[in-house]
């Protein structure tokens, strides 16, 4: 009778397998980060790779991380500090990298963001604008 294996089981056995398509698999999750903004499917995609590359104490030696701080970088549910985050892909033989938008992957959400002022900030513009007009 055929062993059944989890979903994960699967994907690390395939990660493990080939290397090119680990780094393919981060880079579909990290497309999908930039749509819908799950850092958990970011840990969860990096946690799976990290497994299929010798797991956590391998990872760890590689990175001069101590494991224990690697194991809760990769049990959060949000997202690592970037620096975290290209040390441990650098381990797995990646790093991040920024590529130019499209015309049609901007989004009208982006732009809105940038046009809001932000109210941390509106009090302190205020009273600039009343000190410049009143000298």
């Amino acid at each position: 009778m055929r062993k059944m294996r989890n979903w994960r089981e699967y994907l690390i056995e395939r990660l493990a397998a080939d290397r090119e398509e680990a780094i393919g698999f981060l880079q579909a999750v990290m497309e999908d980060y930039q749509i819908y903004g799950n850092p958990a499917a970011v840990v969860s995609a990096v946690q799976a790779v990290v497994e299929s590359q010798g797991g956590v104490e391998e990872v760890a030696k590689k990175t001069g991380m101590d494991r224990q701080i690697l194991l809760k970088v990769l049990s959060s549910e949000e997202a690592p500090r970037i620096d975290t985050l290209g040390t441990i892909l650098r381990a797995l033989g990646c790093r991040l990298s920024i590529e130019p938008l499209k015309d049609e992957e901007t989004t009208p959400d982006i732009e809105l963001a940038t046009e809001v002022e932000s109210p941390k900030f509106a009090n302190v513009q205020t009273q600039l604008a009343e000190s410049d007009s009143s000298q």
